[in-house]
């Protein structure tokens, strides 16, 4: 278990370092808080974002673990590189590294670290209107979730740990969001209003299983107590909303029931502007409403930083 651990540390430093030299020859740099907007033409983004979760345990769970269990924790890095090619269109690679945790008294332990499935995705900003007031935008993109991710890890004896708690999924997805931005809510042009809905559509991946298919609303209205004359330093800060909903797992052609359901997560989320074109942010969601059934492992909290920074590529 230890050697396990260290080599899993040293991937984590080696995949770092090869995205921060990355990152260095492309003068990287982040996008604007707001979700909807695409990135300037000609323009790049590298960013990293890590993302720890906790859910609580499956009620009645002994002896082995459950086959739609769900990671007590977890950790995801996600890199992010960003293309602006056309004034109202990007394009993404997104490439995540999981930590995956399963802990639950008489249930054999899991941890393991590995690959994520990589997203690819098209943005199309079809709508933006500007005002006095400020500037309404809306966006959709699309793109396929592959099959990169990590689908070996085994428990504390040695048996493949099942298809929910490893960190790829073994199966190609499809990724939709819909994205809107409204500036200057209520007449303030410092009030900024934003909503990202998007939708994870499975099929059937490692050891015959379908997770259930995602879908997440994300609303965050946040206001600028502070901007510098240049616009090169800011401070964004409000209260988030957000709604998740996950269909029931399938494995071998069986719906398994109750292990999907629905979670409403109220938090905060900051974003700093440190000079043009970088931000870093902190984010922090709680529980306030889950669905109940035997199954259905809901998150308690989650806690997010992220640091982006853009650049303009020279073709």
């Amino acid at each position: 278990m230890n050697s396990t651990l260290r080599l899993d540390q040293w991937s984590r430093v080696l995949l770092s370092f090869i995205l921060i030299i990355f990152a260095a020859r492309a003068s990287a740099q982040g996008p604007a808080p707001e979700t909807a907007p695409t990135l300037f033409p000609g323009g790049g983004l590298i960013s990293y974002n890590s993302v720890f979760t906790a859910r609580g345990p499956m009620p009645g769970a002994s002896g082995s673990i459950p086959v739609t269990a769900r990671p007590t924790f977890s950790q995801e890095d996600d890199f992010n590189f960003t293309w602006g090619f056309h004034n109202d269109f990007d394009f993404t690679i997104l490439l995540p590294l999981i930590t995956n945790r399963f802990e639950m008294p008489g249930v054999p332990a899991v941890q393991g670290t590995g690959l994520g499935d990589a997203l690819a995705l098209i943005k199309y900003r079809f709508y933006r209107r500007d005002s006095a007031r400020g500037t309404t935008q809306a966006s959709f993109s699309l793109g396929p979730k592959l099959p990169t991710g990590r689908t070996d890890i085994r428990d504390g004896n040695h048996n493949l740990a099942p298809a929910s708690l490893q960190p790829g999924s073994g199966s190609t997805d499809l990724f939709a969001a819909a994205n809107w931005t409204y500036t200057g809510l209520f007449n303030l042009r410092r009030l900024v209003a934003d909503d990202d809905f998007h939708a994870l559509l499975r099929s059937k991946g490692s050891q015959q299983t379908r997770l259930g298919s995602d879908i997440e609303s994300r609303f965050w209205l946040s206001y600028r107590p502070y901007e510098s004359k240049n616009v090169a330093r800011e401070w964004f800060i409000g209260p988030e909303l957000t709604w998740m909903h996950s269909q029931d797992d399938r494995i071998s052609g069986v719906t398994q029931t109750g292990s999907g359901g629905d979670l409403f997560l109220a938090g905060v989320t900051t974003y700093v502007g440190l000079r043009p074109g970088m931000h870093i942010w902190l984010g922090a969601d709680w529980d306030v409403a889950h669905s109940t059934s035997a199954q259905f492992m809901p998150i308690r909290r989650r806690i997010s930083f992220g640091i982006t920074q853009q650049f303009r590529i020279h073709l």
